[in-house]
């Protein structure tokens, strides 16, 4: 954490509230952190045993310049939190860890933002894939998705690739010393970005399009990773019968495992799905990434071994991160309803109530029973 520091300051400017501390809650916690100042709250997910998902503290951590130093107006400027500490964390993890991990970082959020932006356009929610958001009347928590992280993420990166790294930096080095505890609008910081780096260096950017437009602008820059391109000729491999246990995974971390089972046929047979689990241990995993990663998998091709530790994961885990994914991967089959009804009953009094009132929606949960239909 105090290289991570370092590397920030180096970046962006003194860290100006004195301490930074990280307090672990308790599994009901919803998140994966909160930026309070001083002071981040994390999920004890990220407990891994090997430090391998620290990304989320270089992320806690970045909010203290974007996000508490200068914060979002409005919800609707939710993206000015987010999408700058996305590429504010995306740095750190490069100073600290290099090019290569933060590549893989990169190619994994863009697949969640790409995954977000289909489900949201799929129901017609396409104002929802815009930087700027509408929330008038609505709840905040609806925008907070990876659209203004990841699309916000992106459109940074593409700025900083135009204007080249050094000048970039030093305009937004600038741009924290001079809104420093104060708020930003979406408006403001379009105007700041045209004033004091695109005219000034002759940058021609659409940035209505990215602000206000839906989808993901065709001038993103599309994440690469050579260590994801040999994760998965190794998928090829095994999809044509290699066994799992000949695979070459030897010095894998946490992303090439990630990547590894998103990367993984769509259907799946029982005897495919045991060779992965004997070779690998994903069933026994004590990494909540991997682990949520490979129950989805395990739910989509009704692989029974795992679902014992599917039912201990929802029970003892309270990150909505991990649960979504799982509850909805269940809520498609009539089996998996059942199921997911049965824990979500002995689970639901350890959830936080942001969980509990987004899962008792998803599963049509009413006056503390499940549908009459269970």
């Amino acid at each position: 954490m105090e290289r991570m520091l370092e590397s920030a300051e180096k970046l962006y400017g003194d860290y100006r509230w004195g301490r930074y501390d990280v307090i672990v809650l308790p599994p009901s916690f919803p998140f994966g952190g909160m930026e309070n100042p001083r002071l981040t709250f994390a999920t004890p997910t990220i407990l891994a045993g090997d430090r391998s998902l620290t990304a989320l503290v270089a992320h806690e951590l970045a909010h203290s310049w974007s996000g508490n130093l200068v914060t979002n107006a409005t919800w609707n400027d939710f993206w000015l939190n987010e999408g700058f500490t996305v590429y504010f964390e995306n740095r750190i993890c490069e100073a600290v860890y290099g090019e290569d991990y933060a590549h893989m970082l990169q190619l994994l959020g863009r697949q969640d933002l790409k995954g977000v932006i289909n489900k949201l356009e799929a129901k017609g929610h396409h104002a929802d894939t815009h930087l700027r958001l509408h929330l008038e009347g609505r709840d905040p928590d609806e925008g907070m998705t990876d659209i203004a992280y990841e699309k916000g993420f992106a459109l940074l990166q593409l700025i900083e690739e135009k204007a080249g790294r050094e000048t970039f930096d030093a305009f937004l080095r600038t741009y924290f010393d001079e809104h420093a505890f104060k708020s930003m609008t979406t408006d403001g910081f379009v105007a700041y970005l045209d004033d004091r780096l695109l005219k000034p260096n002759s940058i021609d950017l659409d940035v209505a399009e990215w602000i206000d437009g839906a989808g993901l602008p065709a001038n993103a820059i599309e994440p690469q990773s050579d260590s994801f391109m040999k994760v998965e000729a190794e998928v090829g491999k095994w999809g044509k019968g290699t066994a799992a246990v000949q695979l070459n995974t030897q010095g894998w971390t946490t992303f090439h495992w990630m990547h590894f089972l998103r990367n993984l046929p769509a259907d799946l047979r029982k005897e495919q799905l045991t060779d992965l689990d004997k070779a690998f241990g994903f069933t026994a995993s004590g990494n909540a990434e991997v682990l949520s990663a490979w129950l989805e998998v395990c739910i989509r091709n009704n692989y029974d071994p795992a679902y014992d530790r599917l039912d201990q994961f929802l029970t003892t885990v309270g990150r909505r991160k991990f649960l979504m994914p799982l509850y909805t991967e269940l809520n498609k089959s009539e089996k998996g309803r059942v199921l997911a009804q049965s824990i979500y009953a002995a689970a639901r009094p350890n959830y936080h109530s942001v969980s509990v009132r987004t899962f008792d929606e998803m599963l049509a949960w009413k006056d503390n029973r499940p549908p009459a239909s269970f």
